[in-house]
Formats: structure tokens, sequence, C-alpha cells
């Protein structure tokens, strides 16, 4: 009879080749197991996951457990072996997204990370999209142990996104960010600031745009978000930052959190967002591609959170990228 592995824990991150025993630490208390496994064992599939649950094969303090069992600190947890074939190979970021993500990093701890997104990098994988930002940053740290997203971005909006590299942050981020969604957020809330480039000339008196707003599925599973009654409740802040002849650079502060809800809020006034191909026109998407805007002109500038039991306000901003701000310089005032 073999004799059990010892306990790690920091186990090695690849997939086990023979059993191995995880102690549950403090950081990892408090999640389900099947959340936990596929969280450790990026890659293999959810149905394997869940059949060897199923199976008894995982087992906690050496018992069967289903998936919804919470794991508990000093807890451990037998994972069997997994064969190699049954993981999707990852793929690899190329050298130059390495070098842009390594220079984008904005602030960090060893418990979080803000990092400025580049347009045009989807915050995940899925859908048709290999790599996401979150995939590329495991694969470019392979020693965290724990890397997740707090929140999301457009695929098209650049800017400040927060990455927890533990669980305790992540919990403590997702409801300070459940509190802002509800609108219920006290002073300790989290407050996102997002630049924006929009058609025409912003109204002097619109500074707060309350409408709420329903998300719809059509034709392939695209996402599209409507103002409507049956919504839910939905609230922007608005400034003009500069006046130009044809457009106007403000800032956006969203109350809650809605899906697309800058980008929808700003186009049910008669001002989409330039560059916007789900929301804005396209005869003036066209235009402002001729004076150089090749996205959606939308930004997160600036982030502001407080840490557990902290009185210091973190303040992280990203400033516009070259393409945007040489958009900018090619407007008239």
């Amino acid at each position: 009879m073999k004799s059990p592995q010892p306990k790690s824990k920091n186990p090695a991150p690849e997939l086990p080749s023979k059993v191995q025993f995880v102690d549950i630490d403090a950081d990892q208390a408090g999640q389900r197991v099947d959340n936990f496994l596929i969280t450790r064992l990026k890659g293999v599939p959810k149905s394997r996951i869940y059949r060897l649950l199923r199976k008894g094969e995982v087992r906690v303090n050496k018992g069967r457990v289903k998936p919804e069992t919470k794991l508990n600190a000093g807890d451990i947890i037998r994972i069997p072996p997994i064969r190699m074939a049954e993981a999707k190979p990852s793929i690899k970021p190329s050298q130059g997204l390495v070098s842009v993500l390594e220079s984008s990093v904005l602030y960090e701890t060893n418990a979080l990370m803000v990092v400025n997104k580049p347009s045009g990098l989807a915050v995940h994988g899925g859908s048709g999209i290999n790599l996401g930002l979150i995939e590329a940053l495991r694969e470019m740290r392979p020693d965290a142990r724990f890397l997740e997203l707090v929140h999301r971005l457009d695929r098209g909006t650049s800017g400040c996104i927060l990455i927890a590299k533990k669980r305790s942050m992540l919990r403590h981020l997702q409801q300070a960010f459940r509190e802002k969604s509800l609108g219920t957020a006290g002073e300790k809330g989290i407050t996102k600031i997002y630049q924006a480039l929009v058609v025409g000339a912003w109204p002097k008196g619109r500074h707060r745009i309350d409408k709420a707003l329903q998300r719809h599925e059509v034709a392939g599973g695209e996402r599209i978000v409507k103002v409507s009654a049956q919504g839910k409740p939905s609230q922007t802040e608005f400034k003009v930052l500069q006046s130009y002849q044809e457009a106007t650079l403000i800032e956006a502060r969203p109350i809650t959190g809605r899906t697309h809800q800058i980008r929808v809020h700003a186009q049910c006034v008669g001002h989409p967002l330039l560059g916007d191909d789900k929301y804005g026109v396209d005869e003036l998407n066209e235009q402002a591609k001729a004076q150089g805007l090749k996205r959606l002109f939308l930004h997160a500038s600036e982030l502001s959170f407080y840490l557990p039991e902290s009185e210091e306000l973190i303040v992280v901003k990203a400033p516009l990228s070259a393409d945007l701000e040489k958009v900018l310089s090619n407007l008239k005032r």
C-alpha cells in the first residue's frame, strides 16, 4: 500500500500526476469545493471535475463531498491524478503582449494589482477568444497561487481594472462592487471614473442620467442593453472636460454598475460615444476614423478603493493612451 503524498501549503500549479493532499488555509476557506477545483485545475473540463466529485475521487478530510460543500480552514482535500490529455493546452501570450502588460501594472501589493488594460484585449477568454487579460497574467506569473478578476471592462474599453491575488481580497472588493451596483455603497465604496468622447455638444445642464437599463440577448447570443422601465435602476454622473466643435470630452462616474451603462446612458440622450460600433452612429464613427480614432473612446481613467480595515483611500490613475491623445489633438476646440 502506497503512503499518501505529503501535504503542501503551496503545491505546484500544474495538474497533479499523482495524488495530492492540500491544506486549506484561511484565505481559501468559505468557497465551494467545486469552485476551488475549477480554479486549481485550470484547463480541466468542468464535466471531468464534477465526475471526480460524483465518484468520490475528491475527498475532504477523508470523506466524500458534494460540489456545493463549503471548505473550512484546516480542511485537507485529496485531489486525484489528472491525465494531461484531459486538459486543454494553454495559449501563451505573445512577447509583445507580455511587454505591454508588464509595463501596464499601475499599482500592486501582495493582495491585489491594478492593470491599465489595453483596448481590444478581452478580460477573459471564451466565445471564440482564446486568450484574455486574466489568462495572460496567469501565464506571465506561473508561481502566483491565485489571480482572479474583481470586475469587468468591455473589450474595447481601456484603463484601470482590479485583479485580486488573494481570495480574501477578492471577497472584500467584490462586496464593495455589489454595494456599488445597488447604489448602496457608503463612504468606503469603490469609485470608478471614465473619460469618453461623445458626439456633439453635451448639454450644460445634463449632470446626471437616471434611467433603468435592461439587458437583452439577440441573435447569436450578442448582448444588447436598452433603456426600459422594466430594467434595473441605473445612474451615471457626467461632467464636461473639454468641448470641441463636433464632439465633447466628458467624465463619466457610474453610481451603479450595469453592463454598458455609460455607453447606453450617453446614447439615450442623443450623444453616443465615438467609436462605439454597438450603440454609436456608423457614419460619425467613420468620420472619426479619418481623424485617427480606431477604437471605442472609453477609458477607465481612475479607480479608488479602501483596503480591508483601513482608513486610507487608494487612488489609482491611468492616463489616456497616445492614440486617444492624438485623436483629441486633431479636433478643433
